[in-house]
């Protein structure tokens, strides 16, 4: 979502005569786009203003951005700590930018803006045309979080649950499918409980499959409670959606999600991925894991352990819990960290595994694959399976855009290396 964020930030500021630059030293404006999911973000925004310092000591100082969801956080504390920042700006208010540029630029002053505001926001990038001409796209179409888990900030960042128009997102489907993008996924902090009237996540993806040029349709990040069948029942209709499923389900204990007010149960996952998994042998399961959660034991750990051994998750992401200011889980007392890390290392050695297997049971067979781009000075080409995984294979300049047949050689934990099998039939020939 901030990669898409940066982006519609890019085209707002051109309205004012702004554009991107890649030399730092030609910077009028440098702005940071965070995350506030862990804690580290934060320290990085810290950390990369000091290399900007370091650039500028002998230079005009450029107007330096916080925007995203650590300036919605730490606004106020963030202006107070590093006098080098000029305008925080939060992640419902980048309706704002130019605004709030032009005002600096006048009056010289900070400036705070953090209020709520989604409505607004998207109304008005609704006007800006989207000119991301990447192969494969991101796409905007519900914000916020109604849910509340004890540990998420997303409700203080982003705010409660918005949904867009429905026609405004196939509009801007169509403008990117017009602009040679091939492949869309669909986000959202909880995009599954996207609704608009009678619209929900499902006739997006329906409607979205008619656009001829699409070839490949994605979405995340979903919610078990929000896993409703129309949904499920998608992927017995559309041709293009694919068949990797993120379902984020966070631990195997019952107890733990209860402390973590997931509002699921393991066996409502169960029930969704035996669902799932009836309508298509195809469709693999990722997932996110926090380890360590406060009130976790030994038993809780190895249930967790036992729902990857279970579902065979092909690629995750798994963490130590982090407590985030004012959220209901930020006072309760930690695990000791070593027994933390202990259970991390056990969780992601089993989640290794399960990605290893997988890319390996794909050696010596032909897949799909969606041709992204040549890599920089190389001849290999990049791309992505049907299930995200990156593949590097020889291949042809006219491939980029189209989804071809690679033979599959070797593999790594996380990438495939093969060649195209147009060019291994040429050679054969």
């Amino acid at each position: 979502m901030n990669e898409y964020d940066s982006n519609r930030i890019f085209d707002t500021v051109k309205k004012i005569g702004f554009y991107k630059t890649e030399k730092l030293e030609e910077t009028n404006i440098y702005l940071l786009n965070t995350c506030h999911i862990r804690d580290k973000a934060k320290e990085k925004v810290y950390h990369e203003i000091g290399r900007v310092k370091k650039n500028f000591r002998s230079k005009k100082k450029p107007i330096v951005i916080v925007a995203g969801c650590v300036a919605q956080a730490e606004n106020e504390e963030m202006l107070k700590r590093e006098p080098y920042i000029d305008i925080v700006i939060g992640p419902q208010s980048y309706h704002k930018l130019n605004s709030k540029i032009e005002e600096y630029l006048n009056k010289q002053k900070k400036l705070d803006e953090t209020n709520f505001d989604a409505i607004s926001k998207f109304n008005y990038l609704d006007e800006i045309k989207n000119s991301t001409k990447k192969i494969s796209s991101f796409l905007t179409i519900q914000e916020g979080c109604d849910k509340f888990c004890n540990f998420c900030v997303v409700p203080f960042t982003r705010g409660p649950e918005y949904s867009r128009s429905f026609d405004k997102i196939v509009d801007e489907a169509k403008f990117l499918s017009d602009n040679g993008v091939c492949e869309i996924t669909l986000l959202g902090q909880n995009v599954n409980a996207y609704k608009d009237n009678n619209y929900r996540l499902s006739d997006l993806i329906l409607e979205i499959d008619k656009l001829p040029e699409i070839k490949r349709i994605r979405y995340t990040t979903s919610h078990p409670r929000d896993m409703s069948g129309d949904l499920i029942n998608v992927y017995t209709i559309s041709k293009k959606l694919m068949p990797l499923v993120h379902l984020p389900i966070q631990s195997g204990s019952d107890k733990v999600l209860r402390l973590m007010n997931r509002k699921h149960l393991i066996s409502d996952y169960m029930k969704i991925y035996e669902k799932l998994r009836s309508i298509n042998s195809k469709i693999e399961f990722s997932s996110d894991f926090i380890i360590g959660y406060p009130g976790e034991n030994e038993e809780d750990f190895e249930a967790t352990c036992d729902l990857i051994r279970s579902i065979k998750f092909i690629n995750s992401f798994s963490f130590i819990f982090s407590p985030r200011p004012g959220t209901a889980a930020s006072t309760l007392k930690p695990i000791d960290r070593k027994i933390s890390l202990k259970r991390l290392e056990k969780v992601q050695n089993l989640l290794f595994e399960n990605q290893i297997k997988m890319n390996k049971s794909l050696e010596e067979k032909e897949i799909d694959v969606l041709v992204e781009n040549k890599i920089n000075e190389s001849t290999k080409f990049f791309g992505r399976s049907e299930y995200m995984t990156s593949v590097i294979f020889d291949g042809n300049d006219q491939d980029v855009g189209n989804i071809i047949k690679v033979k599959i050689n070797k593999s790594n934990q996380n990438t495939l290396f093969g060649e195209s099998l147009k060019d291994l039939e040429r050679r054969v020939a």
